[in-house]
């Protein structure tokens, strides 16, 4: 138990990366704390502006290994044991899902993370739209929620990228 509590912090830390002079000033935007369905830390995303731009990071632990589908659910809700409360997919747009997807994607699709032997990983992706755009969307009304499911996504298969159940949620919050 001690040695997860020092790995999350150690992955959290590695979140906010590198810059070298020149780089736009990166700004801490949101964040979320990721529980499983019983209730255990499993990991932290962080949303993070930078420039005119927006990046979602997101560090796990506890996970089978191998690929996970990772969305950006559109109500910022996750009560276990399902987390059906954070409902589908963030698509402002009405776009379809996946990156492979001819008329997809939409701002909710963000790469497969990947768990290690371990069981954990870690995801750095940029959102589409600008960083005015991306708050107005994820800081709406009802907020929205950081999901990891326990199947890969396809990056093609509407509505889901055929991901399976949803194993960890959390809810982006101002940071």
């Amino acid at each position: 138990m001690i040695r997860s509590h020092f790995l999350l912090l150690a992955l959290a830390a590695g979140l906010g990366g590198c810059a070298t002079p020149g780089d736009p000033p990166t700004l801490l935007t949101g964040k979320a704390t990721l529980q499983s369905a019983n209730g255990q830390t499993t990991g932290f995303a962080e949303l993070n502006r930078i420039g005119d731009r927006m990046r979602l990071s997101v560090s796990a632990i506890g996970l089978p290994p191998g690929p996970h589908g990772l969305h950006l659910h559109m109500t910022g809700k996750c009560e276990a044991p399902s987390f059906a409360t954070a409902g589908g997919h963030l698509n402002p747009g009405g776009h379809q899902h996946g990156s492979a997807n001819p008329a997809g994607s939409h701002l909710g699709d963000l790469p497969n993370l990947v768990a290690d032997s371990n069981g954990a990983g870690t995801l750095f992706a940029e959102l589409p739209g600008t960083a005015a755009e991306v708050e107005a969307h994820v800081f709406d009304a009802d907020g929205t929620a950081v999901v990891i499911h326990a199947s890969a996504d396809d990056y093609r298969t509407d509505p889901t990228g055929n991901s399976g159940a949803r194993i960890a949620c959390g809810i982006l919050t101002r940071g």
